[in-house]
This record gives C-alpha cells, sequence and structure tokens, in this order.
C-alpha cells in the first residue's frame, strides 16, 4: 500500500514536470522565440549597455519578468500577452507572477516605467539636453540611434502606442502625457534656437515640435518594416539641416 501511494505520487510528480515543460514551451513559441529567457537577458544587457547586474533573486525574477513583458508586449500588443505565457516563458507559475506584479495592468505599468528611465538615462546623459536647443537635437539623434540598435524598444513603443489609441486602452494616459511633454520639451528646445536666429526663414516655430516628432514616429514604423532601408537617425539628421541653419553636433 505503502509502495503503491509513492508510485501515485511520483506520476503525478512526473505529469507534472511534463505539464509544465509543455507550457513552458507554448509560451516561448506564443513569444516567437526559443528562449525567451536568453533574448530577454541579452536584450536588458543591450539596453543598459552593461552586463546584467547581481540582485537579490526576488528583484532577479522580478526584472525577469519585466523583460519577458517588454518583449511580449513589442511582439503582440498588451491585449494579446496573457499573464499565463508570460508566466511560462520566465519559468515561473502563475501564482508566481502575481506574487510580483498582481495585475496585467501593474505589469504594463512597469514596462512603461523601464521604457522612461531607458529613454532618460540615454537622453539626458550629458545634462545640457534640457537647457540648449542643439544639445537637445544632438541627443535626440543619439536616442534615435540606440533605439534604432535595439529593435524590441523601437517595437515596443509602436505596438502600444497604436493600441492606447483605444478609449479604454490602461496605457492611452501614460501616452497622452508622454506626447506632451515630448512637445513640450521640444518646443523649448525650438523656442532657444529660435532666439538665437539658428532656425531657418521659412521655417515656423510653432508647428515644428508636431512635425518632428511625427517625423520620427514614422520612422520607426518604416524602419520595422524595412530596416536594411530605412535609417533613422540619418534620416532625422536630414530633416534637421532643412529647419536648422547650422550642422547639430
Amino acid at each position: 500500500m505503502r509502495d503503491s501511494s509513492r508510485n501515485g505520487h511520483v506520476a503525478v510528480r512526473r505529469v507534472w514536470a511534463v505539464h509544465q515543460e509543455t507550457e513552458y514551451r507554448q509560451g516561448c513559441r506564443f513569444l516567437g522565440v526559443v528562449s525567451i529567457q536568453h533574448m530577454t537577458k541579452a536584450a536588458g544587457a543591450a539596453r543598459q549597455g552593461t552586463a546584467p547586474r547581481n540582485y537579490p533573486k526576488g528583484e532577479r525574477r522580478r526584472a525577469q519578468i519585466i523583460e519577458a513583458a517588454f518583449t511580449a508586449f513589442g511582439q503582440v500588443g498588451y491585449r494579446n500577452a496573457s499573464m499565463v505565457q508570460l508566466a511560462a516563458a520566465c519559468g515561473v507559475s502563475r501564482a508566481g507572477l502575481l506574487h510580483h506584479f498582481p495585475t496585467k495592468e501593474s505589469l504594463l505599468e512597469a514596462v512603461l516605467e523601464q521604457r522612461e528611465r531607458q529613454d532618460d538615462a540615454h537622453f539626458f546623459r550629458t545634462g545640457a539636453a534640457d537647457r540648449d536647443g542643439l544639445e537637445y537635437f544632438a541627443s535626440m539623434i543619439r536616442l534615435v540611434a540606440h533605439n534604432q540598435a535595439n529593435p524590441v524598444i523601437v517595437s515596443l513603443f509602436a505596438v502600444l502606442s497604436s493600441e492606447a489609441t483605444a478609449a479604454d486602452h490602461p496605457a492611452r494616459p501614460y501616452f497622452v502625457a508622454r506626447y506632451e511633454r515630448a512637445r513640450g520639451q521640444m518646443q523649448s528646445a525650438i523656442d532657444d534656437l529660435s532666439a538665437r536666429g539658428l532656425l531657418r526663414p521659412h521655417v515656423d516655430p510653432s508647428t515644428l515640435a508636431a512635425d518632428l516628432i511625427s517625423l520620427i514616429d514614422g520612422l520607426q514604423v518604416q524602419w520595422l518594416l524595412s530596416p536594411e532601408t530605412i535609417d533613422m537617425p540619418r534620416h532625422l539628421r536630414n530633416v534637421l539641416r532643412t529647419v536648422i541653419g547650422v550642422e547639430v553636433p
């Protein structure tokens, strides 16, 4: 009787192990990669520009989940990515995922916060981009070049910003605020250039910020579709030459 019970427990553990492995592989196939763990770890290191740091286990797991969601949301969107499949992609149970992120919206918020930190780290690294118009656009070109070297960043923004046009999308307030802030920051840079007489005579400073942001967004979509044809930083620099009377450093 004891042997029968022991054998039953072993059988259950084997079935559960097979189930977990199957779920993991299905999650990875859903995300379009052989191993999402490898991909997100490499992508995270590339975006940070450094090797992964040594964090306590809980923080490492949280970071791993964010990286997996970063990739998944950029590939299939927020609405199509399920928590079960994200958990499988990270090699954790759904309960384990919910321990770190109780809701899908809380995970989306963490992903957007990480992207915001990365942009700030690359865009404002000199400390002058928020004061000098030329340095602002030089930083913008560097940021676009950085994003071009990391497709998952561009894909995430393109997919989520498109989804967020829906009135009920949880990321809509984030993107509304982001675009308002981006227009305001760029307008300050344009006003600085205008005050210094560096804008070309035909340029309307009042509409230039929205025009350039539209250009950058459009370049991102074109680049995602034809990366071998579109060079985003080069196209941006060429357009800036038509509106700014001096070369952006």
